[in-house]
């Protein structure tokens, strides 16, 4: 058997960014370890967590390319469904996030639009698509 069941993101403060998660889109936090390396948020089927850089450096003897709001962003993004866009964009960003592409009609039907959280990880914020 095998299962998707989380993404991690590493993030400078584990703490930070899940309380802007929780502020931003309202999911539930599950778990912070004591010393702020690791923490989890529950979205649904799939986990969503956080390890600090610390955690993933020491995990990661070769490196990994730290996220930076002030660059582009990487080439992946975290998909979240909901039925108003454009409301979520503006609780995100009252949280924190930036816009980085506003909302746009798709061909199939589906409203889609972009923004980056506190550390730069790209996220889409959609409508659910019509099947």
């Amino acid at each position: 058997m095998i299962q998707f069941k989380y993404t991690i993101l590493y993030v400078p403060d584990v703490t930070k960014a899940i309380t802007f998660y929780e502020a931003a889109f309202g999911f539930e936090r599950t778990f912070i370890s004591p010393d702020n390396d690791y923490g989890e948020l529950q979205t649904g089927p799939t986990t969503l967590s956080f390890a600090s850089e610390t955690l993933a450096g020491s995990n990661l003897p070769n490196g990994f390319v730290h996220a930076d709001a002030a660059q582009k962003p990487f080439a992946i993004e975290l998909g979240f469904v909901t039925d108003d866009v454009s409301a979520m964009i503006e609780k995100a960003i009252a949280a924190g996030a930036s816009l980085y592409a506003a909302p746009a009609v798709k061909p199939w039907g589906q409203t889609v639009a972009y923004v980056r959280d506190i550390n730069g990880f790209l996220i889409e914020l959609c409508t659910p698509v019509a099947h």
